[in-house]
Protein backbone atom coordinates (compact mmCIF):
# COMPACT_ATOMS: atom_id res chain seq x y z
CA UNK A 1 0.00 0.00 0.00
CA UNK A 2 2.67 2.69 0.91
CA UNK A 3 4.67 1.74 -2.00
CA UNK A 4 1.25 2.41 -4.30
CA UNK A 5 0.87 6.04 -2.28
CA UNK A 6 4.63 6.73 -3.08
CA UNK A 7 4.04 5.77 -6.99
CA UNK A 8 0.83 8.31 -7.23
CA UNK A 9 1.84 10.65 -5.41
CA UNK A 10 5.93 10.84 -6.18
CA UNK A 11 7.31 12.15 -9.50
CA UNK A 12 6.68 9.27 -11.50
CA UNK A 13 2.98 9.15 -10.68
CA UNK A 14 2.29 12.89 -11.55
CA UNK A 15 4.16 12.29 -14.64
CA UNK A 16 2.07 9.27 -15.81
CA UNK A 17 -0.93 10.84 -14.28
CA UNK A 18 -0.50 14.28 -17.18
CA UNK A 19 0.42 12.69 -19.60
CA UNK A 20 -2.53 10.11 -19.23
CA UNK A 21 -4.42 13.10 -19.36
CA UNK A 22 -2.71 14.56 -22.25
CA UNK A 23 -2.99 11.51 -24.69
CA UNK A 24 -6.89 11.00 -23.52
CA UNK A 25 -7.62 14.50 -24.34
CA UNK A 26 -6.15 14.44 -27.61
CA UNK A 27 -7.46 11.46 -28.28
CA UNK A 28 -11.40 12.34 -27.60
CA UNK A 29 -11.29 15.98 -29.18
CA UNK A 30 -13.42 16.63 -31.81
CA UNK A 31 -10.43 17.75 -34.50
CA UNK A 32 -12.77 18.13 -37.31
CA UNK A 33 -14.07 21.73 -35.86
CA UNK A 34 -10.27 22.66 -35.45
CA UNK A 35 -10.22 23.59 -39.58
CA UNK A 36 -9.55 27.14 -40.53
CA UNK A 37 -12.60 29.24 -41.79
CA UNK A 38 -12.23 31.10 -45.15
CA UNK A 39 -12.06 34.18 -43.82
CA UNK A 40 -9.58 33.88 -40.81
CA UNK A 41 -6.73 34.30 -42.75
CA UNK A 42 -8.04 38.38 -43.56
CA UNK A 43 -8.79 38.51 -40.04
CA UNK A 44 -5.49 38.32 -39.08
CA UNK A 45 -4.62 40.53 -41.48
CA UNK A 46 -6.13 42.79 -40.03
CA UNK A 47 -5.24 42.01 -36.49
CA UNK A 48 -1.97 42.24 -37.43
CA UNK A 49 -2.46 45.64 -39.27
CA UNK A 50 -3.98 46.89 -36.00
CA UNK A 51 -0.31 45.88 -34.33
CA UNK A 52 1.47 47.85 -36.93
CA UNK A 53 -1.03 50.67 -37.04
CA UNK A 54 -2.15 51.40 -33.39
CA UNK A 55 -4.79 54.33 -32.13
CA UNK A 56 -2.13 56.58 -30.29
CA UNK A 57 -4.74 59.37 -30.64
CA UNK A 58 -5.46 62.24 -27.62
CA UNK A 59 -8.93 60.87 -27.39
CA UNK A 60 -8.27 57.46 -27.52
CA UNK A 61 -5.54 57.53 -24.79
CA UNK A 62 -7.92 59.21 -22.08
CA UNK A 63 -10.01 56.02 -22.74
CA UNK A 64 -7.54 54.08 -22.33
CA UNK A 65 -6.31 55.74 -19.14
CA UNK A 66 -9.50 55.46 -17.22
CA UNK A 67 -10.38 52.30 -18.15
CA UNK A 68 -6.45 51.41 -16.92
CA UNK A 69 -7.70 53.52 -13.99
CA UNK A 70 -11.48 51.67 -13.50
CA UNK A 71 -9.18 48.68 -13.85
CA UNK A 72 -6.86 49.21 -10.96
CA UNK A 73 -9.40 50.77 -8.56
CA UNK A 74 -11.31 47.45 -8.84
CA UNK A 75 -8.76 45.35 -8.62
CA UNK A 76 -7.16 46.64 -6.14
CA UNK A 77 -10.16 46.59 -4.01
CA UNK A 78 -11.07 43.32 -4.64
CA UNK A 79 -7.50 42.11 -3.84
CA UNK A 80 -7.80 43.91 -0.54
CA UNK A 81 -11.26 42.64 0.47
CA UNK A 82 -9.53 39.20 -0.45
CA UNK A 83 -6.66 39.62 1.91
CA UNK A 84 -9.26 40.74 4.99
CA UNK A 85 -11.17 37.39 4.38
CA UNK A 86 -7.83 35.72 4.02
CA UNK A 87 -6.13 35.97 6.85
CA UNK A 88 -8.33 35.07 9.74
CA UNK A 89 -9.88 32.36 7.73
CA UNK A 90 -5.52 31.07 7.10
CA UNK A 91 -5.12 30.59 10.74
CA UNK A 92 -8.11 28.29 11.28
CA UNK A 93 -7.28 26.48 8.02
CA UNK A 94 -3.82 25.81 9.72
CA UNK A 95 -4.82 24.51 12.85
CA UNK A 96 -2.48 26.23 14.54
CA UNK A 97 -4.76 27.89 17.19
CA UNK A 98 -5.97 25.09 18.69
CA UNK A 99 -3.97 22.78 21.03
CA UNK A 100 -7.08 19.86 21.40
CA UNK A 101 -5.95 17.19 18.22
CA UNK A 102 -9.54 16.54 17.30
CA UNK A 103 -10.21 20.26 17.53
CA UNK A 104 -7.29 21.44 15.37
CA UNK A 105 -8.38 18.30 12.74
CA UNK A 106 -12.27 19.33 12.28
CA UNK A 107 -11.20 23.10 12.11
CA UNK A 108 -8.54 22.27 9.36
CA UNK A 109 -10.38 19.40 7.28
CA UNK A 110 -13.89 21.43 7.58
CA UNK A 111 -12.44 25.19 6.50
CA UNK A 112 -10.09 23.22 3.93
CA UNK A 113 -12.68 21.46 2.53
CA UNK A 114 -15.14 24.38 2.62
CA UNK A 115 -12.22 26.69 0.76
CA UNK A 116 -11.91 23.94 -2.04
CA UNK A 117 -15.85 24.34 -2.24
CA UNK A 118 -15.27 28.19 -3.04
CA UNK A 119 -12.22 28.02 -5.10
CA UNK A 120 -13.52 25.21 -7.67
CA UNK A 121 -16.36 28.34 -8.67
CA UNK A 122 -14.83 30.20 -11.17
CA UNK A 123 -14.65 34.23 -10.92
CA UNK A 124 -17.05 33.95 -14.03
CA UNK A 125 -20.07 31.77 -12.18
CA UNK A 126 -19.07 33.91 -8.73
CA UNK A 127 -19.89 37.36 -11.14
CA UNK A 128 -23.13 35.56 -12.62
CA UNK A 129 -24.26 34.16 -9.19
CA UNK A 130 -23.69 37.95 -7.53
CA UNK A 131 -25.52 39.43 -10.64
CA UNK A 132 -28.76 37.54 -10.05
CA UNK A 133 -28.18 39.22 -6.50
CA UNK A 134 -27.00 42.79 -6.89
CA UNK A 135 -27.61 42.82 -10.81
CA UNK A 136 -24.75 43.96 -12.95
CA UNK A 137 -22.92 46.14 -10.49
CA UNK A 138 -19.32 47.24 -9.78
CA UNK A 139 -20.32 45.25 -5.90
CA UNK A 140 -21.17 42.33 -8.05
CA UNK A 141 -17.47 42.74 -9.54
CA UNK A 142 -15.71 42.94 -6.75
CA UNK A 143 -17.22 40.47 -5.06
CA UNK A 144 -16.92 37.81 -7.61
CA UNK A 145 -12.64 38.48 -7.42
CA UNK A 146 -12.72 39.08 -3.79
CA UNK A 147 -14.59 35.68 -2.85
CA UNK A 148 -12.38 33.21 -4.73
CA UNK A 149 -8.91 34.65 -4.57
CA UNK A 150 -10.14 35.14 -0.81
CA UNK A 151 -10.07 31.31 -0.83
CA UNK A 152 -7.10 30.86 -2.65
CA UNK A 153 -4.97 33.22 -0.77
CA UNK A 154 -6.04 31.54 2.69
CA UNK A 155 -5.40 28.13 1.46
CA UNK A 156 -1.64 28.89 0.32
CA UNK A 157 -1.11 31.22 3.39
CA UNK A 158 -2.17 28.08 5.98
CA UNK A 159 0.69 26.01 4.55
CA UNK A 160 2.65 28.89 4.92
CA UNK A 161 2.03 29.12 8.51
CA UNK A 162 2.31 25.26 8.81
CA UNK A 163 6.00 25.33 6.93
CA UNK A 164 7.44 27.74 9.46
CA UNK A 165 10.58 26.04 11.04
CA UNK A 166 9.30 24.57 14.38
CA UNK A 167 12.92 25.47 16.65
CA UNK A 168 11.62 28.93 17.01
CA UNK A 169 7.64 27.69 17.89
CA UNK A 170 9.02 25.55 20.62
CA UNK A 171 11.07 27.86 22.34
CA UNK A 172 7.87 30.40 22.41
CA UNK A 173 6.02 27.62 23.82
CA UNK A 174 8.40 26.75 26.58
CA UNK A 175 8.68 30.00 27.45
CA UNK A 176 4.68 30.05 28.27
CA UNK A 177 3.55 31.57 25.09
CA UNK A 178 -0.39 30.60 24.09
CA UNK A 179 -1.66 28.95 20.45
CA UNK A 180 -2.16 32.46 19.78
CA UNK A 181 0.80 34.07 20.85
CA UNK A 182 3.03 31.68 19.10
CA UNK A 183 0.88 32.37 15.74
CA UNK A 184 1.26 35.93 16.26
CA UNK A 185 4.80 36.46 17.03
CA UNK A 186 6.47 33.09 15.64
CA UNK A 187 4.55 31.35 12.47
CA UNK A 188 3.24 35.10 10.66
CA UNK A 189 6.58 37.09 11.39
CA UNK A 190 8.21 34.08 9.52
CA UNK A 191 5.82 33.62 7.00
CA UNK A 192 4.60 36.84 5.89
CA UNK A 193 7.35 37.93 3.01
CA UNK A 194 6.33 34.14 1.63
CA UNK A 195 2.83 35.63 2.43
CA UNK A 196 3.07 39.07 0.71
CA UNK A 197 5.01 37.70 -2.54
CA UNK A 198 2.03 35.44 -3.11
CA UNK A 199 -0.18 38.13 -2.26
CA UNK A 200 1.20 40.04 -5.01
CA UNK A 201 1.20 37.81 -7.99
CA UNK A 202 -2.36 37.00 -7.31
CA UNK A 203 -2.66 40.77 -7.08
CA UNK A 204 -1.56 40.41 -11.01
CA UNK A 205 -3.66 37.81 -11.29
CA UNK A 206 -6.72 39.84 -9.69
CA UNK A 207 -6.23 42.92 -12.24
CA UNK A 208 -6.10 40.57 -15.48
CA UNK A 209 -9.52 39.07 -14.01
CA UNK A 210 -10.91 42.06 -12.99
CA UNK A 211 -10.34 43.02 -17.33
CA UNK A 212 -11.97 40.39 -17.98
CA UNK A 213 -15.08 40.85 -15.52
CA UNK A 214 -16.29 43.71 -18.09
CA UNK A 215 -20.43 42.11 -18.69
CA UNK A 216 -21.38 43.01 -14.98
CA UNK A 217 -20.26 47.03 -14.98
CA UNK A 218 -16.77 46.69 -14.75
CA UNK A 219 -16.05 49.15 -17.68
CA UNK A 220 -12.24 48.71 -18.01
CA UNK A 221 -9.41 47.69 -20.08
CA UNK A 222 -11.92 44.19 -21.18
CA UNK A 223 -15.25 46.54 -21.55
CA UNK A 224 -13.13 49.12 -24.07
CA UNK A 225 -11.35 45.89 -25.34
CA UNK A 226 -15.00 44.54 -26.12
CA UNK A 227 -16.12 47.90 -27.87
CA UNK A 228 -13.24 48.61 -30.02
CA UNK A 229 -13.15 44.66 -31.05
CA UNK A 230 -17.34 44.94 -32.19
CA UNK A 231 -16.24 48.47 -34.18
CA UNK A 232 -13.49 46.51 -35.74
CA UNK A 233 -11.07 48.64 -34.36
CA UNK A 234 -7.52 46.97 -33.55
CA UNK A 235 -5.73 49.64 -33.51
CA UNK A 236 -7.35 50.60 -30.23
CA UNK A 237 -7.13 46.82 -28.98
CA UNK A 238 -3.92 46.89 -29.33
CA UNK A 239 -3.35 50.40 -27.01
CA UNK A 240 -6.08 48.60 -24.34
CA UNK A 241 -3.48 45.17 -24.62
CA UNK A 242 -0.35 47.66 -24.41
CA UNK A 243 -1.70 49.08 -21.03
CA UNK A 244 -2.70 46.39 -19.70
CA UNK A 245 1.06 44.54 -19.88
CA UNK A 246 2.34 47.69 -18.58
CA UNK A 247 0.13 47.85 -15.87
CA UNK A 248 1.07 44.07 -15.32
CA UNK A 249 4.71 44.94 -15.73
CA UNK A 250 4.66 47.78 -13.09
CA UNK A 251 3.20 45.86 -10.56
CA UNK A 252 5.26 42.89 -10.85
CA UNK A 253 8.43 45.38 -10.84
CA UNK A 254 6.91 47.08 -7.56
CA UNK A 255 6.37 43.87 -6.02
CA UNK A 256 9.88 42.66 -6.72
CA UNK A 257 11.38 45.88 -5.08
CA UNK A 258 9.51 45.50 -2.07
CA UNK A 259 10.35 41.92 -1.42
CA UNK A 260 13.98 43.24 -1.71
CA UNK A 261 13.53 45.87 0.17
CA UNK A 262 11.89 43.35 2.97
CA UNK A 263 14.87 41.22 2.47
CA UNK A 264 17.62 43.89 3.38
Amino acid sequence: MNVVRKVITGRPGVVIILTTAFLTSVYIADWNRAIPRSSGLSGIYEILKGFSQPDFSQEFLIVALQATWTTITFGTSAIFLALVIAIPVSFLASGTLFRSFVVRITSVSVVRMFLALVRSIHELIWAWILAILFGFSPMSGVLALAIPYGAILARVFADFLNDVPQPPLRALQSSGASNIQTLLYGRFPSAYKDMLSYGFYRFECCLRSAAVLSFIGLQGIGYQIEVSMQDLQFGQVWVLIYFLIALIVSVDWWGSKLRRSLAE
